[in-house]
């Protein structure tokens, strides 16, 4: 049981912060001063695409967790998508780690205790 409440809270803490990344996207965007409109579209579609991704993954930790989770399958999906929030870190880590703004500094501590979250609790199921 607190193996699963650790995976839990590790699908919790991306869903979360992809659901932040939605809300304020027309203020980022209008951040970026004046810019073309091909600019300003990539950006949007850049910022959705992460938060949209984070809730995806997030969800299906959760849902996994949900159906079965000591299945073969679910340690499939806890390593990958482990993986992919350690990628997010370390991308986050040498981009947005730089910017002198909390929240995007925030993100490599959230995603990395996501994803140590995650394994720690599958380990204590196995």
């Amino acid at each position: 049981m607190k193996g699963e409440i650790l995976i839990y809270i590790g699908a919790f803490l991306p869903w979360a912060w992809g659901i932040s990344h939605l809300f304020p996207t027309r203020s980022v965007v209008k951040g970026f001063g004046n810019i073309s409109d091909d600019n300003r579209n990539i950006i949007t579609m850049e910022w959705l695409t992460e938060g949209v991704a984070l809730i995806f993954l997030g969800t299906l930790v959760a849902a996994i967790t949900y159906i079965d989770p000591l299945s073969s399958v679910s340690g499939a999906v806890y390593i990958i998508s482990s993986g992919c929030l350690i990628i997010l870190a370390v991308v986050s880590l040498f981009t947005g780690f730089k910017i002198n703004f909390l929240p995007f500094r925030l993100c490599p501590i959230i995603f990395t205790s996501s994803a140590v979250l995650i394994i720690h609790g599958w380990i204590m199921l196995k």
